[in-house]
């Protein structure tokens, strides 16, 4: 069961015990609360978390489908909606072209977190997940922008009429709202990450840094009319590239685990309230009204799906099938973001407000306990291709070799492609951007400093040992070069050692999506890797066919194998007996 279907359960029965109880609900929903406070964790942890490799490798069909999707959804549902109120025996004639097209703005906005945990648990190709991951991240941006043009229109529609010159300037408004957005947050992303470079002594308010500036970006971007949504999502993402590189081990895990926390209450906030909503007297039933925008949501959102895909398959290597495209479009569940702009509507403006937010909330119950429970058992049965996100170091390599090959074969044929621009950024970053915003000295992982700590631990060891002048590092490299014999016992017992210490070839950290948390297993692996081998070479213990081994035949690994001077031998043998009587 979908985590929105738990909460909006939860938001039911608190909202039974207030009705029965004859107490009023807490008015936790306003303007400022949603937007000031709830919306911007959700949109914070969406934007820095981004797998941006994949993210941009398909980021004209994400902005494609998101933008064009958005918008046919928007104007379709409005426009039929408004031929639904024409019809007299409704009685939905007080309600004009605009609200229609102000509502079917704010319930088209798409709300994944069901579909994005199941597609998690599967595995479903990438190319599909990125497209609801992507439609997810941006969608909300362009859903506000639409409803705040809407409401300016409303509102002058209210006191004077409109122009073609205001429609005009609604549509270059939309543009330069989204553009102006992403503008600031990069401007945001690129000062905080040149500030994170001299913290390396203050560590501890690097999270506060993160937090600070991505809240100023949206801020910024509000106080001068542009989108905020869009300026945090430009702005996370920017920091997510530079700072992780100057800040501490111990930052980057403050950052992840807080922002997922602020996320989560931020998305349960808003469905328990729709729950505890659900139940009261503030609403409004009109059957043709909630039951026609139920099937236009549906029709509207098929039609928009089997529209643009075939235009957008012409430009992709690898096309979405129509299995793929019919999951994106029955993946077109609402929720917290519809739910949160009705309730905001101005009843001044909106007389019929009330069937707006019943209406929103039937939508929201259909698709998140029909859909989110029905989509997992579908995409399992119609056997939707599904890959392994996380690749391997030897895959990794193999990739971005191929990478380079395709870039120099479209240089030679003069193509100019995506290739060609992620290799000028590339030239880019790494001549100015990454000199300017990235320190010289970067903090160092949990492995490299465990590292560090076992290597002077062999080194006091080795002091406390003693090394005899037996043990000169010419010795050691008539040591390896020597051949062995070895028995068949010997062989034997290896092959016993080595079947029971390897390991299987360690794979790349998963990337973090919000749903759930990296497992540890990698690092745990890592650790009892370096401790087994630093304690393999103690004094005393055995060599692997089962002889017991001494100062004076161990092969140091920590030591270099190249030839050394006596003098240099000397210095060393003087440096470790100081070493001994401090």
């Amino acid at each position: 069961m979908p985590e929105s279907c738990i909460l909006i359960a939860i938001g039911v029965l608190l909202g039974a015990i207030i009705y029965g109880t004859d107490h009023k609900a807490p008015p936790a929903m306003r303007t400022d609360i949603y937007f000031l406070y709830l919306l911007p964790p959700i949109v914070l942890e969406g934007g820095y978390f981004l797998p941006t490799r994949p993210f941009f490798e398909n980021i004209g069909t994400i902005i494609w489908w998101s933008v064009m999707g958005t918008i046919i959804n928007a104007f379709g549902i409005g426009i039929s909606l408004y031929g639904i109120c024409q019809i007299e025996a409704f009685g939905l004639q007080d309600v004009s072209l605009l609200q229609n097209l102000l509502y079917g703005s704010l319930i088209s906005a798409v709300d994944p977190v069901a579909v994005l945990a199941i597609f998690e648990e599967i595995s479903v190709n990438e190319q599909l997940y990125m497209m609801i991951f992507g439609e997810s991240l941006l969608n909300d941006g362009i859903t506000v922008v639409l409803y705040n043009i809407f409401i300016s229109l409303t509102q002058m529609h209210t006191y004077e009429s409109i122009e073609a010159v205001d429609i005009l300037a609604g549509i270059g408004r939309f543009f330069m709202v989204g553009i102006g957005g992403v503008f600031f947050g990069i401007i945001f992303g690129f000062v905080s990450a040149f500030i994170t470079r001299f913290t390396k002594n203050i560590s501890s308010i690097e999270p506060l840094l993160v937090f600070m500036f991505s809240y100023l970006s949206y801020l910024s971007a509000e106080a001068f009319y542009l989108s905020g949504i869009l300026a945090m999502t430009a702005c996370a993402m920017t920091m997510k590239k530079y700072i992780e590189e100057n800040i501490s081990k111990n930052s980057s895990t403050t950052i992840k685990y807080f922002m997922k926390m602020m996320s989560s209450v931020s998305e349960t906030l808003i469905f328990i309230f729709m729950g505890v909503t659900t139940i009261g007297k503030n609403h409004e039933w009109n059957w043709a009204f909630v039951s026609f925008t139920l099937l236009f949501c549906l029709i509207w959102r098929a039609l928009s799906v089997f529209l643009l895909f075939p235009i957008i398959n012409r430009f992709r290597t690898y096309p979405f099938n129509l299995k793929d495209q019919f999951i994106i479009a029955y993946s077109g569940l609402r929720g917290a973001s519809s739910f949160s702009l009705v309730f905001l509507l101005p009843i001044l403006l909106f007389p019929r407000k009330k069937m707006f937010i019943t209406s929103t909330i039937v939508v929201i119950y259909f698709t998140v306990f029909v859909k989110g429970l029905t989509i997992g058992p579908l995409v399992r049965f119609l056997n939707v291709k599904r890959t392994s996100r996380e690749q391997t170091v030897n895959q990794e390599i193999h990739t971005r070799l191929m990478e380079h090959l395709k870039t120099g074969i479209a240089d030679i044929c003069g193509h100019f492609g995506h290739y060609q621009m992620r290799e000028k950024f590339k030239i880019v970053d790494n001549k100015f951007l990454r000199k300017a915003l990235i320190r010289d000295n970067q903090p160092k992982s949990s492995i490299v400093s465990l590292h560090e700590k076992l290597e002077i631990k062999q080194a006091i060891e080795m002091t406390k040992i003693g090394i005899s002048k037996d043990t000169s590092l010419t010795s050691l490299q008539t040591y390896k070069r020597r051949k062995t014999a070895f028995s068949p016992e010997d062989v034997v017992q290896m092959k016993g050692i080595l079947t029971n210490s390897l390991y299987r070839v360690r794979q790349r950290t998963s990337s973090y999506v919000k749903y759930n948390l990296p497992k540890e297993d990698s690092e745990r692996q890592n650790r009892e890797i370096l401790v087994r081998r630093f304690s393999s070479i103690r004094k005393g213990s055995s060599l692997p066919w089962g002889r017991q081994t001494d100062a004076r035949n161990v092969r140091f690994l920590s030591l270099p194998h190249n030839s050394y001077n006596a003098g240099q031998y000397n210095q060393q043998e003087s440096f470790q007996g100081n070493f001994c009587k401090k």
